[in-house]
This record gives C-alpha cells, structure tokens and sequence, in this order.
C-alpha cells in the first residue's frame, strides 16, 4: 500500500522541514490505532503473542528459521556479532560501517571483539581486498571469524552492494570458514530499489539485523535474523545486556503495521530524494549517485563549510545532518511530502547560490 501524499497518514506536518534521518518520523495514526490494540503478554517469558507473530514473520521474509526483537539496530548488530564472533577474535567490516562508527566501541566494551576495517568505498566494496585481510588460526595472530557489511550504506550515501558482489563475499566466507553478517537497517530500501527478494539477501547471510524505524515509520524496534540456535542463544546475550522486555507486543504491533503498509512506498522516498539531488547538482556538492532515500554532499569544491550550509538551511525552517567539516547529508522518508520537498530544494539551491 502506497502511502497519500500527505505526511505520515494524516500525521500533523511541522513547518520544519527534517531531512536529517529517517527515524524521525511519528506513528500514524493507524500504527497508533495498531498499537493500542496490541494483544501483549511478557515476553521475557515468551508469552507476547504479537512480538512472537512479528518475529515468525521477519524470519519468513528473510528465509531463515527465527528472529529476535529488539530495542534498538545496536543491539541488534551486536548480538549478532556475539553470535558469530568470540571474545579476542576478529570482524572485518569497512572503515564507515555503522557497527564501528556509531555503536560507540560496543564490540570491543561489551564483547571483546578485535575489528579491522578496510578502506571505506560505501556499496562499491572489492570482495578480493577482503580475500587479503583474512588472517587464519595461526602463532599468537588475532584469528578472523566473521565479516560484516551493510546494505544500504549509510555513509555511503545510501548505496546499494550489488547482489553479485554479495553473492561473492559469501563464497569468500564459505572458502575460509568465517562469518557474514548484514547490517541490514535499510535492506529494505535495497530490496525496492534493486527487486531483489528479501528472501534471496537471507540466503547469502548467517546472521541479519532489519530495522523498523529507519524508513518504515515504527517508532522503535530491530530484530536480529538467524538459526533457530543462533537466537535461542541471542535472546539469553540481549538479556544480558538489558534489553528483555515485558509487554512489548505494543511496539511490535507498531512493526507489524509497517511491515504491511510502509515498504513498498519507500519508493516514494526514492523518488524524492532524486529530487532533491537533481536540484542540488547544477552546484557540483552532490557526493554520489542517489540510489535510495540518502543524499549524501560533498562540499570540499563549494565555498559553504557543512555547518555554514546546516546553518543556512536551519534559518528558513530546514533541518540537515552535517557529517564533517565538508560533508552533509539530507534523507527522504516517511513525514515528508513533495511540498516540502520542493520547498527544502530551494532553500537549498539559494543557499548554495549565495
């Protein structure tokens, strides 16, 4: 179901208009409706009827045997990593990856985990490279047991890794006995944008974490993707780490709509994201080719600093991220209509102009 064109389902539209994330969407009132009339139980105990239906359901989608929710896509990616990768052991994963760039050390604090990046490329990663940084069992070396990449790729300004560069990297891992885990917080993008069933991206991974509020509109909530061993012995990490949760069926209810009603018309964001980068271009700050909802700015050529150009936009009622001295980035989503599309590309563009 395609969502109407005004923002979120009849959710009160700001006169700010926020291109800084997609999380920063509200419930619909439908979703709110979903939630309220949530059957819950505890589901520390497994008694939450519709966090266990949420979980049957993501795990179906994705061809594998169960899911676990929860909290929040940190926790997510990081149970996996426990699952895939032992204390003093190694991940390999690019120098922008979400689970080393804005999980605040989480794999080293909590799980003792050694990481080694190669050089950031977003979606355009060589699996060959990864083939030489694999180090084996061997005299006192850091062994490796599990490679993570990310689709799509936030830093990489929402690319998407083409299914035969993934199809490959999962030959890498089989050829040497390791791990491969997808941060997939935005798979659902790729899926749209690139019709691959999701079922055809679980295929090629051991593990997976799928967020629901990166896009899909629900308020909070990921779930980690796996064997049924694997999240038997997840849901025991996540309580380890705080994250078991009581009558939770009514955030999962909140999932559960967004997975019937807000993945198709992520296009719509696709769309308007083109838009935006379209309109931004003719300046020459457009960091990449637009694939998804992120446009990522590179303003290393253009007179404007990121944060003089943040300040600018902020001025006449548009909110962006600033990523680094010379780069930003603006992202389409769910509470965001074409009107304010239009309106945040000429903010833009006369900022850029002046």
């Amino acid at each position: 179901m395609r969502a109407p064109q005004s923002a979120a389902e009849g959710n009160t539209v700001d006169s700010v208009i926020d291109l800084r994330t997609d999380t920063v969407t509200r419930p619909t009132p439908a979703m709110r409706e979903a939630m309220a009339t949530a059957e819950v139980g505890d589901d520390v105990y497994g008694e939450d009827p519709t966090v266990t239906a949420l979980e049957a359901e993501v795990a179906t989608r994705f061809g594998h045997e169960a899911a676990l929710f929860a909290p929040s896509g940190s926790m997510a990616n990081q149970l996996a990593l426990q699952l895939l990768v032992p204390p003093g052991d190694e991940l390999l994963c690019d120098a922008d990856a979400h689970v080393v760039t804005y999980e605040v050390g989480a794999a080293a604090a909590y799980a003792g985990i050694s990481t080694r990046t190669w050089p950031a490329v977003g979606a355009e990663m060589d699996p060959d490279v990864v083939v030489g940084m694999i180090r084996p069992d061997g005299y006192f070396a850091v062994p490796t047991r599990a490679i993570a990449v990310e689709q799509t790729h936030n830093r990489g300004g929402g690319g998407v890794i083409p299914l035969s560069t993934l199809r490959r990297m999962r030959e890498v891992a089989d050829e040497h006995g390791v791990g491969l885990h997808c941060d997939g917080a935005r798979i659902w993008h790729a899926h749209v944008a690139d019709g691959v069933p999701l079922a055809e991206y679980g295929a090629l991974f051991d593990t997976l974490s799928v967020c629901l509020s990166k896009g899909l509109g629900a308020p909070v909530g990921s779930l980690v993707v796996g064997s049924a061993e694997k999240i038997a012995r997840a849901r025991f990490l996540r309580k380890r780490m705080g994250g078991g949760m009581r009558q939770v069926g009514v955030l999962a209810a909140a999932g559960r709509y967004a997975l019937a009603h807000h993945v198709e018309r992520l296009a719509d964001d696709h769309a308007r994201a083109a838009r935006l980068a379209e309109a931004v271009a003719p300046h020459g700050v457009l960091a990449a080719g637009v694939r998804t909802n992120i446009v990522p700015l590179d303003l290393t050529k253009h007179p404007l600093d990121a944060h003089a150009l943040a300040a600018a936009a902020r001025a006449e009622g548009l909110l962006i991220s600033v990523l680094g001295p010379r780069t930003a980035r603006l992202v389409t989503h769910l509470d965001v209509t074409d009107a304010q599309v239009d309106r945040a590309a000429e903010i833009l563009t006369a900022a850029l102009r002046a």
